[in-house]
């Protein structure tokens, strides 16, 4: 593929779009186009279309998204569900009215209905009710994927949806308000450590069963199958396996090397009970996952403490 294509990552600072900057520049890419938020807003219609008119990239990588864990989609619905909308509306349209053929959407597993079976396969989208604590969430990615559809249906153009499973890695969000599980536990334990704590509370029972991807290996997905000029469909992005929340605490505990005890506050919610996606589809165009969840968490805890406002 062209090294010389225009490629727009929205969201570049963020965890998803920073690995796509990374996977891409590693490649070769050298045009890169990036914008900040104070550069570029996004939820700016006439920004957004001022923006691809003057720009006219080859191609638009959309990682830009309001995003957050259990606890913040629970409190913020309508944040969550109205910025995301306008987030991908104006991209996606934007794009489009600038003569933008390629465009890949970045949505998210929480799309798929709460007890559809396991693994999830792509065709179980909209087949049933979705999990009540991130709904609002998942309904703005599903109508991103159904706008990347209507304007290949409508307009010709070639917009692919991918849709990751839980993500980790660089840049992700270690705020225990807002955070993942799996950051969330990270920092738990790595503060427990520090304090000589003798126990780390986790929510939940600890039986959910979650699948985890390291978020380099999420962009070197879509990097392929952006080389591979796949021009439409979804394409879900996993590990192929997963693990319970509590064996996810005890793999985090003997990275961290914190040997004290774990505690579930069963006041707190589960959420989905299980969530494996099948990845059968990326495996037949000849991609698979390179990093064990061990190995991603010491990758993801040597760069938590790289940074100064956690290393003490």
């Amino acid at each position: 593929m062209d090294r010389s294509l225009k490629i727009f990552v929205a969201g570049h600072r963020g965890m998803v779009g920073s690995a796509l900057v990374r996977g891409l520049s590693s490649r070769g890419y050298e045009n890169l186009v990036l914008r900040t938020r104070q550069e570029l807003n996004l939820l700016d219609q006439s920004a957004v279309r001022d923006f691809m008119t003057q720009v006219k990239p080859d191609y638009v990588l959309l990682a830009a998204a309001k995003v957050g864990g259990i606890h913040a989609n629970n409190t913020y619905p309508a944040d969550f569900l109205q910025q995301n909308l306008v987030i991908e509306a104006n991209v996606i349209h934007s794009a489009y009215e600038s003569g933008v053929q390629r465009l890949m959407f970045l949505g998210s597993s929480c799309i798929y209905p709460r007890d559809c079976p396991q693994p999830i396969r792509e065709e179980s989208l909209l087949t049933g009710p979705l999990e009540k604590t991130n709904e609002a969430y998942a309904i703005a990615k599903i109508a991103g994927l159904k706008l990347c559809e209507a304007y290949n249906k409508q307009h010709g153009t070639r917009y692919l949806s991918v849709m990751p499973t839980n993500l980790y890695g660089p840049n992700d969000n270690f705020d225990l308000a807002t955070s993942h599980v799996l950051p969330a536990l990270l920092r738990k334990v790595h503060e427990a450590k520090l304090a000589q704590a003798g126990a780390v509370t986790v929510w939940g029972t600890g039986s959910p069963l979650r699948e985890f991807l390291h978020v380099d290996d999420m962009a070197d997905a879509c990097i392929h199958l952006m080389e591979r000029e796949i021009s439409e469909g979804v394409f879900n992005v996993g590990q192929g396996s997963d693990v319970s929340i509590k064996e996810l605490a005890q793999t985090i505990m003997r990275v961290v090397g914190y040997g004290g005890r774990l505690e579930f506050d069963r006041s707190k919610p589960d959420g989905t009970p299980r969530k494996l996606l099948d990845v059968s589809r990326m495996t037949q165009l000849g991609w698979r996952a390179q990093r064990s969840l061990e190995d991603g968490i010491g990758q993801t805890y040597a760069w938590y403490l790289a940074q100064s406002s956690h290393a003490r």
